[in-house]
């Protein structure tokens, strides 16, 4: 058997490639977007891509089943009761997906079309090799409910929360204990709350360490993991329509071409967005008037996708070695809409200093000193719920970076206005998307709440 995790950290999504190295046959399990990887390593391995499966339609990222099925003719297969709008194979419960003498037997997961997948290494071991989880069964949690409850009837997060007990507890958890568990998430992503920085188990290390495995009953698992999930990214919804969907494939090979500034303008007057992806202290010092901030170097696509439209186009600042990987990442959320990128920025910047703006951005003293000064100043804290255990600044509204959006209609744009997060990358996208809808006084906590805490205690 040929086996390989890839793990994208900046998604926390983990996929698979299976293979068996006397047939050639392979099977790839949730598929980033991109698809390069598993093609390369298909062919240094002379495997064929046989099946893509998919252990759910996904609401986290879109994924890569019909780009690797139009590059390889493999099918694609679901759990039965997928509804999709392109040719899928289903799955249903126990049936196996031979690949020679590496087999796959499908076994439900936590909704309707979930499945995990038990790994048979018939060659070598009697008992199951692995199984991959997808979001049923974490390291050190389990899948969250919510997130595609409603979408169809009948889909309450109540009925879903115990269909997922069952699976569990029924299914998995009667695994021998040295099952090799591998699921679709790691730490960081916000399908779950508590899952572990390791990316893969055992079933036996989890029946003893996994939380929501130990909550006795029931009803006792169905109200702890319906409680105090992270906030659902704004995307999520939509992504979960586009994993449905036949839809254009993904280019990952060309970079967005150049734009004048007198392009990036007109884009920009039309309703497009530009996106700088520059660190925050570099946005602060200079940018482009109207720009939104989401740096690289953090969970880019997934906080893009919190403060941007889906389909609203979108001119990019980056430099030139990083231009195709921001399309790309944004690409991986289904945000398509890159049209081009700011040319020669810095010395557009310069040329232009009536179109540039900075950012303020506030020490924890001069925050405090604020405070105290001028009472009606409107804190937000852009953090998700759970971190707010870590304690507040005085004072301050709870509006988690994915749900601002859909908040600014109750905030004043006139109101001197301070965000923060826990270190300082969430509040600048924050501070920089309601600079952009016209809030004049606004500023963002330099170091976030960590430095907060470390000046009062």
């Amino acid at each position: 058997m040929i086996f390989r995790q890839y793990y994208l950290g900046c998604l926390s999504h983990a996929s698979y490639l299976i293979g068996d190295e006397t047939t050639g046959d392979a099977v790839v399990v949730d598929p980033q977007r991109d698809v390069g990887q598993y093609l390369e390593d298909a062919e240094a391995h002379r495997l064929k891509i046989r099946h893509v499966v998919e252990t759910h339609l996904h609401a986290d990222f879109v994924s890569g089943h019909l780009e690797l099925a139009a590059a390889t003719g493999a099918d694609i297969c679901y759990g039965r009761g997928a509804q999709t709008s392109f040719p899928v194979r289903d799955l249903d419960d126990g049936e196996t997906l031979s690949l020679g003498g590496v087999e796959l037997e499908a076994t439900p997961g936590h909704a309707p079309e979930s499945i995990s997948l038990v790994v048979w290494d018939r060659g070598s071991e009697a008992d199951p090799w692995g199984v991959l989880t997808g979001d049923t069964l974490f390291v050190g949690d389990v899948g969250r409910p919510d997130l595609t409850a409603g979408v169809e009837p009948g889909l309450t997060v109540g009925n879903m929360a115990r269909q997922l007990y069952r699976s569990l507890h029924d299914r998995l958890l009667t695994l021998p204990d040295g099952t090799r568990v591998f699921p679709a998430h790691g730490a960081g992503s916000a399908c779950g709350k508590n899952l572990s920085t390791e990316t893969s188990s055992t079933i036996g290390e989890q029946r003893v360490t996994n939380h929501a495995l130990r909550l006795g009953d029931e009803d006792a698992f169905v109200a702890a993991i319906t409680e105090g999930q992270p906030a659902r990214p704004h995307y999520f919804a939509y992504d979960a329509t586009r994993n449905r969907e036949d839809r254009a494939l993904l280019d990952e090979h060309t970079v967005p071409p150049p734009m004048s500034l007198h392009e990036v303008l007109a884009v920009q007057a039309g309703g497009g967005v530009v996106l700088d992806t520059r660190a925050p202290e570099e946005f602060a010092r200079a940018h482009l008037r109207g720009s939104i901030n989401v740096g690289l170097e953090g969970r880019f696509a997934e906080y893009a996708g919190d403060v941007l439209d889906p389909g609203t186009p979108v001119v990019l600042v980056a430099e030139d070695d990083h231009r195709l990987e921001a399309k790309v990442r944004l690409a991986r959320i289904g945000f398509d809409a890159v049209v081009g990128c700011l040319d020669r920025a810095l010395a557009t910047f310069t040329e232009h200093p009536e179109l540039v703006e900075r950012s303020s951005r506030l020490r924890a003293d001069e925050l405090a000193q604020r405070l105290s000064s001028a009472p009606d100043m409107v804190v937000i804290d852009v953090r998700n719920p759970g971190e707010l255990a870590q304690g507040v600044v005085p004072g301050a509204r709870s509006i988690p970076l994915p749900g601002l959006v859909d908040e600014l209609g109750a905030l004043d744009p006139e109101a001197v206005t301070v965000l923060y997060c826990a270190g300082g990358y969430r509040s600048s996208i924050a501070a920089s998307l309601l600079a952009s809808r016209g809030w004049r006084d606004v500023s963002d906590l330099l170091g976030g709440y960590a430095a907060w805490k470390a000046l009062n205690g």
